[in-house]
């Protein structure tokens, strides 16, 4: 048995957020967080995202569940009136610790009883979801998957999160005393941004006047047997690349005023591995294994955090004899931002709508995430 996506959506809260409006989103910052965001703005090409955020009260407009319930609702009117038996949604920002992620988008939609995944991670959550999904329909367990990926990340970047974890008075978040404006954290915080996407997964493709895209496989890699965590939350890194989780911490005496909860990147680990090992190390096997030539390929959708590196991800991909012009790429980074688990299905959505696919042609998804270094590739065809 196959699977075909047969629907796709998007949800992206608020309006679109120029950089020149971030303060009205996450807060004013003093001068150490301004020189960090120049520096970063300068170099990830993002002109606009969006914010689950209410400019005038700081408020949150929606929790993660919601937002994925949303991209589901938007889904289910494009699709066809089977119901949902299987719901698989991934993210690296849900709302609790318990319950899963998708206990929660089932009750924000309120549909019938079906199987619920929540998928945990950073930004291959989304992917893993609708591995999941197809996998289930594949193999006759569900009838119609629905999977999601989701974010608000906002929640950890604003002001106020930032000066709660470092202990700062208001008056004075931002200096460098305190911990949670450390590069690691701030690095983060003009990069990530909120959305929601979904798909629709069925054992056969839509009727003849719509288009489906044929799942023809999909391939997950993870390199945490060689490389440390890069990317995390809810824990500090030592001095010897191990991580200590929040409850040891707290039970040692270490709490909000170590910045435990706040998104931190090592950069220069993530600058020195991301496209060496996801592209270079992980892309030759799957081609070995597939058979897979770059002349095949029509559509090539990379999910990358910032424009800077978009020009040593071709380079690498041209080293490894899989060079694929930049005409047959594409992204929606500069316009959406980076919504983590949801870039790939928001990219997904923007590309299966514009009109531009045709019956026969094959798009390969690749989808990284730094946590500790995995990679997700996926083949779909046009049918």
């Amino acid at each position: 048995m196959e699977a075909y996506i047969t629907a796709t959506a998007a949800y992206l809260p608020g309006d679109p957020v120029v950089n020149e409006d971030l303060d009205r989103y996450l807060g004013s910052v003093a001068k150490l967080s301004a020189r960090t965001r120049k520096l970063i703005l300068a170099g990830n090409g993002i002109k606009t995202r969006y914010y689950a955020i209410d400019p005038a009260s700081g408020e949150s407009t929606h929790s993660n569940a919601q937002l994925a319930a949303e991209a589901v609702r938007q889904l289910q009117r494009s699709a066809d009136a089977v119901p949902i038996d299987c719901l698989c949604c991934g993210t690296s920002s849900p709302d609790q610790l318990l319950p899963g992620h998708a206990s929660m988008v089932h009750g924000e939609l309120g549909i019938p009883p079906c199987a619920v995944v929540s998928t945990a991670g950073v930004c291959l959550t989304g992917v893993t979801a609708l591995n999941y999904g197809a996998m289930a329909v594949a193999l006759g367990q569900a009838k119609k998957a629905v999977a999601t990926g989701s974010e608000t990340a906002s929640s950890f970047l604003d002001t106020a999160f930032f000066g709660k974890m470092s202990g700062a008075p208001p008056s004075e978040p931002d200096t460098d005393s305190h911990p949670a404006f450390s590069f690691e954290a701030e690095f983060l915080r003009w990069m990530l941004s909120d959305g929601a996407g979904a798909v629709c997964i069925e054992a056969r493709p839509t009727a003849a006047d719509r288009l489906s895209l044929r799942i023809d496989w999909v391939e997950i890699v993870s390199h945490a047997h060689r490389l440390e965590p890069c990317m995390y939350a809810g824990a500090l890194k030592d001095g010897n690349g191990r991580l200590q989780g929040w409850r040891e911490l707290i039970r040692s005496g270490c709490g909000a005023d170590r910045n435990i909860f706040t998104i931190k990147q090592d950069a220069r680990l993530l600058n020195r591995e991301v496209i060496a090992t996801l592209v270079g190390q992980s892309l030759p096997g799957i081609v070995a294994k597939h058979r897979l030539s770059p002349e095949a390929i029509d559509w090539f959708l990379p999910h990358y955090s910032s424009e800077y590196f978009r020009e040593p991800l071709a380079r690498q991909l041209r080293d490894n004899d899989f060079a694929l012009e930049e005409q047959r790429w594409f992204t929606n980074l500069s316009s959406k931002g980076n919504t983590g688990s949801a870039s790939f299905f928001i990219m997904l959505h923007e590309l299966f709508d514009s009109g531009r696919l045709r019956k026969g042609q094959q798009i390969l998804g690749m989808v990284p995430e730094s946590g500790r270094f995995s990679v997700g590739y996926l083949l779909l065809t046009v049918v």
